[in-house]
């Protein structure tokens, strides 16, 4: 599409302000402005618009014949251990072939906790301070070793941060990392509108573009050719995790066994919600669908309503950890008639300009963005699973510069895992209250991952090393 006609369609759609400021704009300015406007999909725009903005309340979500959802418990928490070690043989046997990628989500800035620079580049571990993406390369990298079969790994940016991202993986040699089997694409953007439905201008020159939503994975995923070159490799299941949780089982077999064995598109973890109004969303079945509920949405009452036996009624709690089949993702991804993510809406403040292209800076809520949602997509998908995890063994995020979901949380719960894991391979290891060592220490996951392969490698050892201050295994 040229120029001209780029500009005419967004006339024809009622959104000709876009280019009000064309004429005063720098040559430069000018393709910044249409290359943005060329990633709207004004069709799209418009039906958000009918669907979201000028459509008035919304009533809310359905609850109706809401259920808690069924999940595979952990051996220790009731679950059959046959089963289990049957689906870890099977999510062996599938990293043995190759069939298997990771796939991170890598889209969001350090600002909450005060850094400066892509959270993936944020110091995490308690001695060494390697950034999250050092550990997820680690453990990656760890994985390919164990199964003789070295893992693609799918990164997904943003505008913000892609350039610096590319720029931190080539400083640091892909840490150990085939570069060629390291691929980031961007994610998609939307443009904010006004109450009236009017996509709003950030300058003259540019669109008030926002982030799609770790929903928009899966669009990414297929536009940039990521999902072609998986099935060019072999690859047909996506191991998905976000950013901030530096404890994650990025590869893990037995949730990955689990998936394959019941012929699963879209499988998810949990935790045990630790009280009834922790902040995260829950696992319930609709319809014959398992679904997502978030907190915000499911009245407190539900929450705190419990089983006979005393537990709660809605304990599985979501935490962003998926195994995802790649065709599935494709299909979501090229929507057609009822099979697409939907979009929510989110008024926010948004910066923009004035009919003169002054900035302004609203005091409250000036116009609406949309983003979509992963756990959307767990509706459209057969054989939806749930699957028991040990939040001390998969989620400690990093969210927050102090307090719950800190760096100093994360780090405790580091080090409360490295102590398990010598205690499992037969050590003595002090520890307080908490179970927190009391000795300064890290494993690397070139050493051991998970309880399993840290005892493999441990009693492999000769001499074992002395439980000390300082203690670094790799």
């Amino acid at each position: 599409m040229t120029t001209e006609e780029l500009i005419s369609a967004y006339r024809a759609a009622g959104q000709g302000q876009v280019f009000a400021f064309w004429d005063s704009l720098s040559p430069q300015a000018r393709d910044q402005l249409a290359a943005e406007a060329a990633e709207v999909d004004l069709a799209e725009v418009e039906r958000l618009n009918r669907t979201l903005v000028f459509k008035a309340g919304g009533g809310g979500v359905n609850l109706d014949g809401l259920a808690p959802a069924p999940y595979e418990p952990l051996p220790e928490n009731g679950g059959n251990p046959a089963k289990w070690a049957e689906a870890k043989a099977a999510g062996e046997a599938a990293l043995r072939a190759g069939r298997v990628a990771a796939f991170t989500v890598a889209g969001g800035q350090g600002t909450r906790l005060g850094y400066d620079g892509p959270k993936g580049t944020f110091p995490v571990t308690p001695l060494k301070k390697k950034t999250l993406f050092h550990v997820f390369a680690e453990k990656i990298r760890a994985a390919g070793l164990r199964y003789g079969r070295p893992l693609h790994w799918f990164i997904m940016t943003s505008h913000a941060n892609h350039l610096q991202t590319e720029t931190f993986f080539a400083q640091n040699h892909y840490f150990g990392l085939d570069k060629n089997r390291v691929h980031f694409f961007r994610q998609g953007r939307m443009p904010a509108v006004d109450f009236s439905g009017k996509i709003l201008l950030e300058t003259p020159g540019s669109l008030a573009l926002s982030p799609d939503g770790h929903g928009g994975s899966l669009r990414a995923l297929h536009r940039s050719g990521a999902l072609d070159l998986m099935k060019a490799e072999g690859i047909d299941t996506i191991s998905y995790f976000q950013v901030d949780n530096p404890i994650v089982r990025s590869i893990d077999p037995a949730f990955i066994g689990f998936h394959l064995l019941s012929r699963s598109e879209m499988s998810n973890k949990m935790v045990t919600k630790a009280y009834p109004e922790e902040k995260v969303g829950h696992f319930c079945v609709q319809n014959g669908k398992v679904i997502v509920v978030e907190y915000s949405d499911m009245p407190m009452e539900m929450q705190r309503e419990t089983a006979p036996d005393g537990t709660l009624r809605y304990p599985a709690g979501s935490i962003a950890i998926h195994i995802i089949d790649r065709e599935f993702a494709r299909r979501l991804a090229r929507g057609g008639e009822g099979v697409a993510l939907p979009f929510h809406r989110a008024d926010k403040k948004i910066p923009t300009i004035d009919g003169a292209g002054q900035p302004v800076k609203p005091e409250k809520a000036n116009g609406v963005k949309f983003e979509m949602f992963v756990f959307d997509a767990l509706p459209f998908a057969n054989n939806s699973i749930v699957i028991e995890t040990a939040r001390a063994d998969d989620f400690s995020p990093v969210k927050n510069a102090e307090g719950l979901d800190s760096p100093q949380t994360s780090r405790d719960d580091q080090m409360r895992q490295f102590a398990r894991w010598l205690k499992a391979g037969g050590a003595t290891v002090e520890t307080d209250a908490t179970g927190v060592p009391k000795q300064l220490m890290e494993i690397s996951p070139l050493f051991g991952y998970d309880t399993d392969s840290f005892v493999e490698r441990w009693h492999s050892l000769p001499i074992k090393p002395e439980i000390r201050d300082g203690l670094y295994l790799e």
